[in-house]
């Protein structure tokens, strides 16, 4: 890598993505002194408040109606996502600029500010400049089927991350927006099957139930698209902390999230899972996984058998 610093970039649509995706991997990474960085694409001004303890008396929401209840979310997620950033460790934080264009089909999607309606070319610029300013060797970003969850803000972040990782090294494309650099490597995010199946069984054994109903047991079956898998089970305290700083947007008291304790995760499903998506670098020989998001980059390759990981 001719000593050049290692650097991992994650973009996200808004504050809490950080802590419900790949939290474990960037706390892993920066345990390691490899810098990290995270884009946050909007504000998360549409969000609702999630956590009703939030609600009680003497707490900051009690008694606001609506409008003022909306407000006030708009001024603390900035906050909190600093705390999450903390939590899980990133070098550095940078917004993209945009609002928040709320869920699918709602009349905040139309709002002149939001993410949605950012012209691709404009907002790619504004990640290609962090891009080359950060000069991140590897670039996580959402997967390219988002069926399951289509937010307009998360379909931009893709097609974006998308355009971004070309653009960023070529000298054709926004001669402003500082010295070229190109990425070496691009992962998209995936909930594995496997994991779905572990958590869901785990939740069974620990709590008599599970909040993964058949409309999550149904889902398709991506986990042959996986081409890296991560061992975070030390750093699953991250995602918990990160989760916990949103105390707007997280219940404290929902098994989705809660369900199982940080020891019972690590127990059930110790890993991460990723899609590489990009590279300019060689990737794994068949039937093995990747073990590194840097194999490849830190000077030689780094894998595992998909046998001897798979669970048992």
């Amino acid at each position: 890598m001719d000593g050049e610093r290692l650097c991992l970039l994650t973009v996200h649509a808004h504050p809490d993505d950080e802590a419900s995706k790949g939290a474990p991997t960037l706390s892993k990474y920066a345990a390691e002194g490899v810098r990290t960085v995270l884009v946050c694409c909007t504000g998360g001004e549409e969000g609702d408040l999630m956590n009703p303890r939030l609600k009680e008396p003497g707490q900051p929401f009690h008694g606001l109606d609506p409008a003022a209840e909306k407000a006030l979310l708009a001024e603390m997620r900035p906050h909190e996502l600093a705390r999450s950033a903390k939590v899980i460790g990133f070098s550095a934080v940078h917004m993209l600029g945009y609002r928040d264009s709320g869920m699918e089909g709602k009349e905040s999607n139309n709002h002149p500010d939001c993410f949605h309606r950012a012209p691709l070319d404009e907002a790619t610029k504004r990640l290609v400049a962090i891009i080359r300013a950060e000069r991140p060797q590897v670039i996580i970003t959402y997967n390219d089927d988002q069926s399951n969850y289509p937010h307009p803000d998360h379909l931009k972040v893709h097609d974006i991350s998308i355009a971004a990782f070309q653009r960023a090294g070529d000298p054709m494309w926004y001669p402003d927006a500082g010295p070229l650099w190109q990425p070496s490597k691009m992962y998209y995010t995936l909930w594995s099957r496997m994991r779905l199946m572990a958590l869901h069984e785990g939740m069974l054994k620990h709590r008599g139930e599970s909040p993964f109903d058949e409309k999550w047991l149904s889902r398709a079956d991506q986990d042959w698209r996986i081409t890296t898998r991560l061992h975070i089970g030390d750093h699953i305290h991250a995602r918990s902390g990160a989760l916990l700083a949103h105390a707007t947007q997280v219940d404290p008291d929902e098994p989705f999230w809660f369900g199982l304790s940080d020891q019972q995760l690590a127990e059930t499903y110790p890993w991460e899972d990723w899609v590489l998506a990009r590279s300019t670098v060689a990737g794994p020989t068949p039937g093995t996984y990747e073990d590194d998001l840097f194999a490849g980059v830190r000077g030689g390759s780094s894998s595992i058998d998909l046998a001897l990981e798979r669970l048992p």
